[in-house]
């Protein structure tokens, strides 16, 4: 099968320095901007595949480099990267890259959606939070919460994908931070462990059918609020 995108790394102005991500483009040349937030391993192999994935799905899409080119397939050493990047930090190159998307003339969307999963879906947020009008959606894989987050500065929709067996971020827990968000949530429980969605299965809990099924759901998700 053909891959349909234009990829390639970019560089974009992120808190007076340069940042890295990787940038993936429908094959028509256009369509709704798109941040892909990586999980605790970095921006591996598995999210350059999902960032072209929703280029495939006609997504201008970007995924940040927030670890500087390192990755990790060691759940201790993906700890420790996680730990060392402030999310202060994190939020700011994540807001270079929406002027950056949002300056590209392949994007027809006036406001961006964010991605994220694991470490990501909690960044997403803070980025969402802090971002206002800029973002247009989120959706948010299993983030890593502590429960006492406060997210209602979040107006932007947000799609909430949780799972019920996750060992990282329980439910309930999932649920009652979700639930402080500012704007419309749907939250959807799949049967699942944390990490569900990653195909290179390190955490041994990949499952094909249910992350099929939170693809669609994404999807379909972006698309209704990206419209351009």
């Amino acid at each position: 099968m053909t891959d349909q995108t234009a990829h390639q790394n970019v560089t974009f102005p992120s808190n007076g320095g340069t940042a890295h991500g990787y940038l993936a483009v429908p094959d028509r040349g256009q369509g709704p901007g798109l941040i892909v937030v990586q999980e605790w391993w970095g921006l591996t192999d598995h999210i350059a595949d999902v960032t072209n994935r929703f280029a495939r799905e006609g997504f201008v899409a970007l995924a940040p480099d927030l670890y500087g080119g390192r990755t990790t397939h060691d759940a201790g050493e993906a700890a420790a990267l996680m730990n060392e990047l402030p999310p202060e930090k994190a939020v700011t190159e994540l807001s270079g890259a929406v002027e950056y998307l949002l300056s590209q003339d392949s994007v027809t969307s006036g406001a961006v959606g964010v991605v994220g999963f694991c470490m990501g879906g909690l960044f997403a947020l803070n980025l969402a939070a802090q971002a206002g009008g800029q973002v247009g959606a989120v959706a948010v894989f299993y983030g890593t919460f502590s429960g006492d987050e406060d997210f209602s500065a979040v107006r932007a929709p947000v799609l909430g994908i949780v799972g019920g067996q996750d060992a990282f971020t329980p439910a309930e827990q999932a649920r009652a931070v979700l639930g402080r968000i500012g704007g419309p949530v749907e939250v959807q429980v799949y049967d699942a462990g944390h990490a569900f969605f990653n195909d290179e299965n390190l955490l041994g809990t990949y499952d094909q059918d249910r992350a099929g099924q939170a693809w669609a759901q994404t999807v379909d998700f972006l698309r209704q609020h990206l419209a351009s």
